[in-house]
């Protein structure tokens, strides 16, 4: 986790913690959407990703009001303080690392299995 963490703050530009908090909603967001067995086969090779999960589930608010999908994801981490280009970079980067941990075909099956994914892959 750590790895992945200081590749996202450094490709982004953000702060560690904020990397971190943005993994957890990121990996959140693909639990609840994606195809759950390919997504948590990439959470099993993430060590650290259900902590981060855990930390980050509790910031319902304004996003939780919206419903859910993409739409909820963005308002989370805009509240973060990201912006679209900042959000579209972590999104690329952290798609690179999961074709690294579980190979290009199952992480092209979690983009295309995830409503409104494949914009950001």
């Amino acid at each position: 986790m750590d790895e992945l963490i200081g590749q996202l703050a450094a490709k982004a530009g953000i702060d560690e913690a904020v990397a971190e908090k943005t993994i957890g909603i990121i990996l959140g967001f693909l639990r609840s959407e994606g195809p759950s067995d390919k997504v948590q086969a990439l959470i099993d090779k993430i060590p650290g990703a259900e902590a981060a999960i855990a930390a980050s589930s509790n910031s319902g608010g304004l996003a939780r009001l919206m419903g859910g999908g993409l739409m909820a994801l963005g308002t989370k981490l805009m509240g973060l303080g990201l912006g679209m280009g900042e959000i579209q970079s972590i999104a690329r980067e952290l798609f690179k690392f999961g074709r690294d941990k579980i190979g290009a075909d199952q992480m092209g099956e979690i983009i295309a299995g995830t409503p409104g994914l494949s914009q950001f892959a």
